[in-house]
């Protein structure tokens, strides 16, 4: 699954390591809440909010947002941070585009995020559905502006040209952790294949994204390496969130990493030039998306806060 899991299923007196205040979060509220609640519901929609457990669900939800999760809600492949469940997924729902394209309407949002499940007994690797999806959402929505968080699709050009060539504003693909840890963290992914993928994506003319997890065991030296491998690929945005364990079957926390580290890494990112770095505790793939779309939005308002803060020291 290519989103990082938040809010762990477990209760804290089962997990070795106490989760910290900063990590605190509402229970979703509120009338809008409600509404897209329905709407899910209503359409027959999976989202990712609910499968990968996000903590920002109430706030995104009460602004009328969501991350629409195509091609099913059960994953080909078995990731060991990820909350979505693995098995053999049901056949591919032809009439989904249209729905996902309507409920997009039905909430009258101006940005939309939508991702999928791992499709590898897929001939197309489900490329085709997300074609298909992502022109509904545009010839209905044609004011909406959409990321699509995909799959690597095992590296497959022809499957990557498919989303290239639907055009959406922003195409991200999550390297997820560093590369000494991604045997174990993505186990049928590969670091270098993700990479790639990335790289035909910017050099298709796209908008790109990608997305890190803390938490693993990464060493600081390993999570720069990795900015540097993602700016050397052409990625613009960089999302870096912690990683929490969503069951007892998956991977455990190393380390909750403290606000100020990520805010380190964040200009870290922005010094290596990256065009928009998105870094904290609960920094996930889909939160502030809207923002990601506008090239030098995030430089420059980091470029603002330094300013800012020279002329107040």
């Amino acid at each position: 699954m290519q989103e990082l899991p938040v809010v762990p299923a477990l209760n804290e007196s089962e997990s070795k390591i106490k989760k910290p205040s900063w990590l605190r979060v509402k229970l979703p509220t509120g009338e809008n809440y409600k509404h897209v609640r329905q709407l899910v519901d209503n359409h027959k929609l999976h989202t990712i909010c609910e499968s990968g457990n996000c903590p920002n669900m109430g706030e995104c939800w009460g602004a009328g947002t969501a991350t629409f999760m195509i091609l099913g809600n059960t994953c080909t492949r078995s990731c060991g941070f990820c909350a979505v469940a693995t098995g053999r997924p049901d056949p591919v729902d032809w009439d989904e585009p249209q729905r996902v394209a309507e409920a997009i309407y039905l909430m009258k949002v101006k940005h939309a995020v939508i991702t999928s499940v791992d499709r590898d007994e897929l001939k197309d690797g489900g490329s085709t559905i997300w074609y298909n999806t992502i022109k509904a959402v545009k010839n209905l929505n044609p004011d909406t502006t959409l990321e699509t968080l995909i799959p690597d699709f095992k590296g497959n050009k022809d499957q990557v040209q498919r989303i290239i060539d639907a055009a959406p504003e922003v195409v991200s693909h999550n390297i997820e952790t560093v590369e000494r840890l991604t045997r174990k963290v993505r186990i049928q992914a590969k670091y270098w294949r993700s990479m790639e993928v990335l790289r035909t994506l910017k050099e298709g003319g796209m908008r790109v994204k990608s997305g890190i997890m803390l938490g693993l065991g990464e060493t600081k030296e390993e999570v720069i390496q990795t900015l540097r491998d993602l700016r050397d690929n052409g990625v613009d945005v960089v999302t870096i969130g912690q990683y929490l364990q969503p069951t007892k079957k998956h991977l455990p926390v190393d380390r909750f990493v403290h606000p100020d580290e990520f805010a380190e890494y964040r200009e870290i990112g922005y010094d290596l030039g990256i065009d928009y770095v998105e870094s904290g505790p609960l920094v996930r793939s889909s939160y502030h998306s809207e923002k990601h779309v506008i090239p030098g939005y995030g430089k420059e308002k980091w470029l603002q806060e330094k300013a800012l803060a020279a002329s107040a020291g």
